[in-house]
């Protein structure tokens, strides 16, 4: 198998929804002092990465059988690899590298709850759980109205919960609540990649949020997660005596105003709406990455 098929299969790229809370809880972790050395990060980043993998291939795995063999707007962003449908690889390779991936995300844990760090064993399978039931059958969290808060807690709150108890040693409530603001930029993600697929869901009954509010609706939500993020900084800043660099995740403000207007304006089913999904996951990225550098330069401070 090729490395680029395998890229795209496991839509590598998309690791930033992952990766970056548990950067975000890295850098807390340093400017609180709790910080316990890179064999504890290292094991987290390799764990969560490979739980999002695998949960990014079984979601193609299952979809091969419903929405995606249908799709007739697929984005690189939406609409899955298309590796199964391209004729790449088979729907049994995908599932095995499935497999393989949510079992590296096990044995990570595995190790961590060896080297004291007893409850990953919670927060680990919690992970697993979303990875899988979010599409397989015959849960298939995604079509029962429950993938969006899924993702919103698996990407997010419970994400930086469990990397900052696995990097420190310690569950706080700060690790959980330093997840919000990310939490909805990523489910802002999964919410706007589910317009151009709305034909194709809802011809095999994949009953998410946005097909069961419409969307007109649906862009109210989405405007409210993408605006979200900016408001609750003062508060967690507040309410954990967080510094008030904090304040330079404004920086992403301006994608996120942008992405909202534009998606107003376009239909999902336009070749232009493509920029408002980029736009969309750049705001999640940016936010993370100037929230992760400002508590590096306050705890350098």
């Amino acid at each position: 198998m090729r490395l680029g098929v395998f890229i795209r299969a496991a839509r590598l790229p998309f690791l930033t929804g992952s990766l970056m809370p548990v950067a975000l809880t890295a850098a807390l972790a340093c400017w609180r002092g709790t910080w316990e050395g890179f064999f504890y990060f290292f094991l987290t980043v390799l764990g969560v990465a490979g739980l999002h993998t695998g949960g990014n291939l079984i979601n193609d795995y299952y979809d091969s059988f419903g929405s995606d063999p249908i799709n007739r707007f697929a984005t690189p962003f939406s609409g899955g690899s298309r590796v199964i449908q391209n004729g790449e690889l088979s729907v049994e390779t995908v599932r095995n590298l499935a497999y393989a991936c949510l079992g590296l995300g096990v044995i990570c844990g595995l190790v961590l709850m060896t080297h004291g760090r007893p409850w990953v064993v919670v927060l680990g399978l919690s992970g697993l759980a979303a990875a899988y039931l979010y599409s397989a059958s015959p849960v298939q969290l995604m079509s029962q109205g429950l993938g969006e808060f899924t993702i919103f807690l698996a990407f997010g709150p419970v994400l930086t919960l469990g990397a900052f108890y696995a990097i420190t040693g310690r569950a706080t409530a700060e690790g959980f609540y330093v997840g919000l603001p990310l939490a909805c930029l990523i489910t802002a993600i999964l919410w706007i990649n589910e317009f151009p697929d709305l034909e194709a869901d809802t011809a095999v009954a994949k009953e998410h949020l946005v097909a069961r509010l419409g969307l007109k609706k649906s862009l109210l939500v989405y405007t409210g997660l993408m605006l979200a993020p900016f408001l609750s900084l003062p508060l967690l800043m507040e309410a954990f005596d967080f510094p008030g660099h904090l304040f330079a995740g404004l920086v992403a403000l301006p994608l996120a105003v942008k992405a909202v207007r534009l998606a107003w304006q376009t239909p999902p089913t336009d070749e232009e709406f493509i920029p408002i999904q980029a736009l969309t996951i750049k705001t999640h990225f940016l936010l993370g990455s100037a929230l992760t550098l400002a508590f590096l330069y306050a705890a350098w401070l």
